[in-house]
């Protein structure tokens, strides 16, 4: 007599795996913190700028000066904030008020539109307050960072923050452009104020012993400054990024009015086309850790230094058929956005390991000091040799010059460097 078949139960559908890191109830809600705030920055940029032209009218001109308020803190409080945090007990509590801060200044701007009393003035200092408050959030960022992540993590925690980051390059304008279209630029700003209370809410529900404050003689700016001009691998990181940035502002200055002139390409089409990069950064986000796991952060690092400018040289290249120049456009933007990505993980992850945790949102500061005050100088110069040798030359220039960068980290230890160095 046979027995009766017994049939095996099937087996259970696969759940999502959800990465380690944010099963870790602290850190979830700090990523989570930060991808609200990144949403915020990236709706705010879109909307501020919106309503100065459609409410107030402002020119060209006017927007130069807008856009300047908005950047100015960055070259001026960087340092200093990043001093003043470090000496500060409670960074979560600075990372707090900078999200409050920023939701009551823009509160401010419909309520002030709303009693037609909104000008371009009022809304310049209005953007300048918002980038003061944001340079405090990120150099205290950078801290309570370190307080959350174990060493061996900062590269994938690296990148999910980052992958955060390219997200809200995808999703922040589009979201901004129909909350404007739907309920109007100051509107769309109390939808804005919203995710920075979020933001704020989220940090507050972070349970970290935070390290404590530095203090001492000899511990102000300078020692900053001091600090990384010693050090191989951050003063290799630094100048190297800075040369990067130099040449790549000057390719930024002349981009848009060399494809949208030069190239025929319409505003839509460009619209698409710097899309594609933002794909190619979530795509970065993905692939850094393992790429840094089998080649190493050093070698991450000079690749990164590489594959972020190198595209860009197909934009002077491009000619023929359109079809042809479409294709070298995208894939300059798209695979220079997956460099970004992998550069900004991997050079993050090794500046972070590589200062002590009582200096690191100093570190912070003076990074941001030298890499935001480069951008201005170089689309200055980008400008003046657009006008003196023509835009396509001026762009060969930028594209080729972005790739020397890379000289200051070759020779230097993060070459051979394996793993995270120790402090």
């Amino acid at each position: 007599m046979t027995e009766p078949l017994i049939l095996a139960d099937p087996a259970p559908p696969r759940r999502p795996r959800i990465p380690r890191l944010l099963q870790q109830t602290a850190f979830r809600r700090y990523w989570s913190a930060q991808t609200v705030s990144l949403f915020g920055d990236q709706i705010t940029m879109l909307a501020v700028p919106l309503l100065a032209v459609l409410a107030i009218g402002a020119g060209p001109a006017e927007m130069g000066y807008l856009t300047a308020a908005a950047l100015l803190p960055n070259l001026f409080f960087s340092l200093p904030a990043g001093a003043w945090v470090d000496r500060h007990p409670h960074r979560r509590q600075v990372m707090i008020i900078a999200d409050l801060g920023r939701a009551g200044l823009l509160l401010a701007v419909p309520l002030l539109w709303w009693a037609d009393a909104l000008n371009l003035p009022l809304l310049c200092v209005v953007a300048f307050l918002i980038g003061t408050m944001s340079v405090f959030f990120e150099v205290a960022h950078s801290s309570l960072f370190a307080a959350l992540v174990r060493r061996p993590d900062y590269v994938d925690a690296n990148s999910l923050v980052n992958g955060s980051r390219a997200m809200s390059y995808v999703a922040g304008p589009s979201i901004g452009g129909v909350l404007v279209q739907v309920l109007t630029a100051p509107v769309a700003l109390v939808a804005d104020v919203l995710t920075y209370l979020t933001s704020a809410v989220l940090l507050t529900r972070i349970r970290v012993t935070e390290r404590s404050a530095r203090s001492g003689p000899g511990l102000g700016m300078a020692a900053g400054v001091r600090y990384v001009a010693r050090s191989a691998v951050l003063r290799a990181i630094l100048l190297g990024t800075t040369t990067l940035n130099l040449f790549n502002y000057m390719f930024a200055a002349l981009f848009v009015l060399y494809v949208t002139t030069e190239l025929d390409v319409s505003p839509g089409l460009l619209g698409l086309i710097i899309g594609a990069g933002a794909f190619g950064g979530l795509l970065g986000a993905a692939v850094t850790g393992p790429i840094s796991r089998r080649i190493g952060i050093g070698p991450a690092v000079i690749l990164g230094l590489v594959v972020f400018p190198a595209p860009l040289i197909l934009v002077p290249l491009a000619g023929g058929p359109r079809p042809l120049v479409l294709a070298l456009l995208i894939t300059a933007e798209f695979v220079s956005a997956l460099g970004v990505m992998v550069l900004d993980i991997a050079a993050g992850s090794v500046q972070t390991a590589a200062t002590p945790e009582t200096m690191l949102a100093l570190v912070s500061g003076f990074k941001r000091t030298v890499n935001y005050g480069i951008r201005p100088v170089g689309a200055l110069i980008g400008g003046g040799l657009g006008t003196a040798i023509g835009v396509r030359s001026a762009l060969w220039i930028a594209s080729l010059g972005a790739l020397l960068g890379v000289l200051w980290v070759v020779f230097s230890p993060l070459r051979t460097m394996r793993k995270l160095p120790e402090e």
